[in-house]
C-alpha cells in the first residue's frame, strides 16, 4: 500500500511540474514587454514601503507625545 501511494504521489507530482512549466511558459510571454519597466517598478515599491515606515514612525510618535504608550 505505501508503494501505490508513493507511485501515485510521485505521478501527480510529475504532473504537477509539466503543468508549472506550462504555466510559466505562458507567464513569462506575458511578463517580457513589462521587463524595461522592472527597475521602475522597484523603485516605486520601495518607496511605497519607505512612506509606509514614516507614517509608522510619525504614529508612534504622535502617540507618544498624547500620552497613549
Amino acid at each position: 500500500m505505501k508503494g501505490g501511494g508513493a507511485a501515485g504521489l510521485a505521478t501527480i507530482g510529475a504532473a504537477g511540474v509539466e503543468v508549472a512549466k506550462e504555466v510559466l511558459a505562458e507567464t513569462q510571454t506575458a511578463v517580457l514587454p513589462l521587463v524595461p519597466y522592472l527597475d521602475t517598478l522597484r523603485w516605486a515599491f520601495i518607496a511605497v514601503a519607505l512612506g509606509g515606515i514614516a507614517v509608522t514612525i510619525y504614529a508612534r510618535l504622535d502617540d507618544w507625545r498624547q500620552g497613549r504608550r
